[in-house]
């Protein structure tokens, strides 16, 4: 790759296109984080593009390729492929701009996510079993004459999505880091294009199933594959035109695991009060996973998407709670007998902490007839105190282990 070659797009086409943006989509605020700085060691400050209409800043992206669209162009209509938070973007410009949308989506993409876009008035094909394959009934349809709006391997795109940068920038100009996520690279590369010019340092956040970005810049094949919470910048390539400006740019890739993306999901839940999706919270995962990189530095955190399951952030924060000892499940094995099972209960109560669950179990060949066992559910403090609640449980005459264990405890 040719790094002295001219970029794609330059400061001016991303000032330009952020003229053309405002009253278009929300300016989002950003915010200084107390809460995130402590859990860090960064001064932190969040840009919250979760608060866009659809969730997500794919929409400024959208918005400013369609607006650029030629009469016959709109007339025609456009096409995009997705199974996410561009899908919604387009469809939702695409009517405000009075725009036939059509969006090509896999086969087995979750019927919500369907709803959605449709609900935008745009029309839904299912095809194929991956992005891939709907990738292809994509091009298909472009083909007849309707205009791709790609979700990240576009001019027009980069620089729309560069308009977080600038608005960043304006809001806490002693920003000296931006951490973005990094999926097809549309985002990064266009904020990596304002941050140059105004000496700030980027540095990309990549789900490491998916080190698309990471390998291109090492000049190494990505191993990609497996389920991931950031599915939203799970590709297996990062785009032409984003990658040349990520190779000027871009400090480096932090490569993040699935446990950090899932406590930074919950750091934003729990601690900022705000919803983030797996992708979303990639940048937080980042601080995570090196916080001797970031520490006493002034951080932007580009939360840019929101759209996560009610049902898996639940359950994220469940997890959590048990990573930190303050949910876990222990058996107790005892010989049988009236009133066993309310001593049981009795010692866990003594011992301060808080019953969620039962299940009593009598039947088991595991162990001889007069003997049962019962596993336990319990809310608790932290390590010290599950060690409490064993020793109570114990003194009863159970004999205890826990089933719950994580990151080695006990």
């Amino acid at each position: 790759m040719d790094r002295a070659a001219p970029l794609p797009i330059t400061l001016e086409d991303v000032e330009t296109v952020a003229a053309r943006l405002q009253g278009e989509v929300l300016r989002t605020p950003t915010v200084y984080s107390p809460q995130l700085s402590a859990l860090t060691g960064a001064n932190v400050w969040v840009k919250f593009e979760n608060m866009q209409a659809t969730g997500s800043f794919k929409e400024r992206g959208a918005f400013t390729r369609m607006a650029a669209l030629t009469p016959a162009e709109r007339k025609a209509g456009v096409v995009a492929m997705s199974a996410g938070n561009h899908a919604q973007a387009v469809a939702y410009h695409a009517k405000k701009l009075g725009v036939a949308a059509t969006i090509v989506m896999p086969e087995r993409t979750p019927f919500v996510k369907v709803a959605a876009t449709e609900a935008h008035g745009a029309t839904v094909v299912l095809s194929g079993a991956t992005l891939a394959e709907a990738g292809e009934a994509c091009a298909a349809l472009a083909a007849e004459g309707r205009t791709l709006i790609h979700p990240y391997d576009d001019k027009l795109v980069m620089a729309g999505q560069g308009s977080v940068g600038l608005e960043m920038l304006a809001d806490a100009p002693e920003l000296d880091t931006i951490v973005v996520p990094v999926g097809g690279g549309g985002l990064i590369s266009g904020i990596a294009t304002v941050a140059a010019a105004r000496g700030v340092r980027v540095i990309g956040a990549e789900a490491a199933l998916y080190p698309s970005a990471h390998a291109a810049l090492a000049g190494t094949t990505a191993e990609c594959g497996g389920t991931t919470l950031a599915e939203g910048i799970a590709v297996k390539n990062v785009g032409a035109l984003t990658l040349q400006v990520i190779a000027a740019l871009v400090e480096r890739i932090i490569l993040v695991d699935e446990v950090l993306l899932e406590r930074a999901v919950n750091a934003y839940l729990t601690r900022q009060k705000t919803m983030a999706e797996g992708a979303g919270a990639a940048g937080l995962a980042a601080l995570l996973a090196e916080p001797e990189t970031f520490a006493g530095r002034n951080v932007g955190l580009v939360l840019c998407g929101g759209n996560i399951d009610p049902r898996l952030a639940a359950s994220i924060m469940v997890r959590e709670l048990m990573r930190a000892g303050r949910i876990v499940a222990l058996e107790a094995h005892f010989t049988d007998g009236p009133g066993r099972l309310a001593a049981l209960a009795g010692a866990i109560g003594a011992a301060g902490a808080n019953i969620l669950e039962v299940a009593h179990n009598r039947l088991s060949l595991t162990y001889p007839a007069r003997e049962a066992s019962v596993r336990f559910t319990i809310e608790t403090k932290d390590d010290a105190h599950i060690k409490r609640v064993m020793e109570k449980l114990r003194e009863s005459g159970a004999t205890c282990a826990l089933t719950s264990q994580v990151d080695g405890r006990f």
